[in-house]
């Protein structure tokens, strides 16, 4: 008897997991969806610490099916993953990280969603314990979306429903060269390749929890793999679209997530090695990559800073960064009738500095929370236009004819 296809494979990587293993796989079994359609790949990669034991004696009395693989020590996250998904069967796979733990019908949910929509990637709503999590994409349920007209770019973490047909289409998987940010890379791309994307927005589906041993894999490491991973989902977003709006507005997830946090406070604590080093290590990505479609998207102080970096001026950037640390605020200069707003940071009209006044500019977004300031109707930018049209017009027809109207000798 052919034993029919899992709706979900569960993979499950773990490395020194426990105690927050416990947790973990009581959260899957205390799933609603019925446990004969879960299937659950379990690989230690390589622990001490009694996790793949205790792995094993989950597997013998699990309602569901289990499979235990126990490796050597990979050094990451993505081998485990890529292993696990070699092995899955189900119609969808979801990456579940040992120390954290799924919400209750999680995966009921996620997979309703995703056959009543036909879509490719289902993100959970996920909740944080002892840690941040990501917010702005929860507001509702959607049906169907894209990394584009939502937020979903500001979570790239790897825990969310993948449709298995899909990713073994496409080839994808984590690439294992990366030591961070390889959750990033990998659902970056399905995001770009799904057919559509939903989101389960109003049951929690998935608690990020927050170690207190320091073995967290954001919370160690050298800070140059922060630039590995910045450099890795640049590139794979100049290759996967071409030069314009939408390359920008995705380029903003690495450059405010991933490089902007290198340049902040931290900054002021490090020696001139780490500095120099840093602004080595960014000005192949700024030269590459740093535009005024991003920078535009930007706030006036993430704009500043980056700016900086690409100007290669660690000096000025450290007198903004204390600045901001020390919570000052800077003083708010409004100009052409109060329908522009500068944010007066340090070296905002320095000619010795020579940073752009533009780079001071709040974008409407931003300036709205300032009083006095006003927003330039719309139909002002169309009639700015239409003038605009109507001079090029004028001087091509000058141009191209003669004085009465006939073709120019």
């Amino acid at each position: 008897m052919t034993l029919a296809q899992p709706d979900v494979t569960v993979i499950i990587g773990a490395y020194e997991a426990m105690p927050y293993l416990v947790e973990c796989l009581a959260s899957v079994e205390a799933q609603t969806l019925d446990p004969t359609r879960i299937e659950v790949i379990a690989v230690d990669d390589g622990s001490q610490d009694g996790t793949g034991d205790y792995l094993e004696e989950f597997a013998a009395r699990a309602s569901m099916a289990v499979t235990v693989i126990r490796q050597e020590n990979s050094g990451g996250p993505s081998g485990p993953r890529n292993v696990g998904l070699g092995k899955a069967t189900g119609r969808y796979v979801f990456f579940l990280d040992a120390d954290d733990r799924l919400g209750t019908q999680a995966l009921e949910r996620m997979v309703a969603m995703g056959d009543r929509n036909s879509t490719d990637v289902v993100l959970g709503k996920v909740e944080g314990v002892n840690r941040n999590a990501p917010k702005s994409m929860w507001g509702k349920n959607r049906d169907r979306t894209d990394v584009f007209t939502s937020n979903i770019k500001f979570t790239l973490s790897a825990q969310k429903l993948f449709r298995r047909e899909f990713l073994e289409r496409h080839g994808m998987r984590f690439d294992e060269s990366l030591w961070t940010g390889e959750d990033a890379l990998f659902t970056m791309e399905a995001y770009l390749r799904a057919d559509g994307v939903s989101i389960v927005a109003d049951h929690t589906c998935y608690y990020l929890v927050g170690r207190d041993d320091g073995k967290h894999v954001t919370k160690s490491g050298s800070y140059t793999l922060r630039f590995d991973s910045a450099r890795a989902l640049m590139g794979l977003l100049e290759r996967m679209l071409p030069p314009g709006p939408k390359r920008d507005v995705l380029m903003v997830r690495p450059f405010l997530v991933t490089l902007l946090p290198q340049f902040g406070p931290v900054l002021l604590r490090q020696d001139e090695t780490i500095r120099r080093t840093k602004f080595e290590l960014a000005k192949p990505l700024m030269d590459a990559y740093w535009n005024e479609g991003v920078a535009q998207r930007l706030k006036v102080h993430e704009r500043l800073r980056l700016e900086l970096v690409a100007m290669q001026r660690p000096d000025l950037l450290l007198d903004v960064i204390q600045f901001i640390k020390d919570k000052k605020e800077p003083a708010p200069v409004l100009k052409k009738g109060a329908t522009k707003l500068y944010l007066a940071y340090p070296h905002y009209r320095s000619r010795k500095a020579g940073v752009p006044d533009r780079v001071y500019l709040a974008e409407p977004r931003e300036a709205k929370a300032y009083p006095g300031w006003r927003e330039v109707p719309a139909e002002t930018f169309l009639r700015a236009a239409n003038r605009k049209v109507r001079r090029r017009l004028r001087r091509l027809k000058k141009k191209f004819t003669g004085p009465r109207g006939t073709a120019a000798a």
